[in-house]
């Protein structure tokens, strides 16, 4: 697979990730949740902002390899 298109298939992920977490923090404000539907949502959230946390360290990977493809990784 190219970089370019696994760049942007991360990028999709990613923006969908971040509409998850805009609509979880608008059903927040609203107020209208119960206190377990907030619990639940804010573990969801937490979950959500995992998988954010990955696909930006993948975009940085995919990144560094444009940048760099002659340098081995770092371990």
């Amino acid at each position: 697979m190219r970089d370019n298109q696994r760049m942007s298939e991360a990028g999709d992920r990613l923006d969908d990730v971040i509409d998850a977490l805009d609509r979880a923090a608008a059903q927040l404000r609203s107020g209208e949740l119960s206190v377990d539907a907030a619990a639940t949502l804010v573990e969801d959230c937490a979950a959500l902002a995992g998988e954010a946390s990955q696909e930006l360290e993948q975009r940085a990977r995919i990144g560094a390899e444009e940048h760099a493809p002659a340098q081995e990784p770092l371990l």
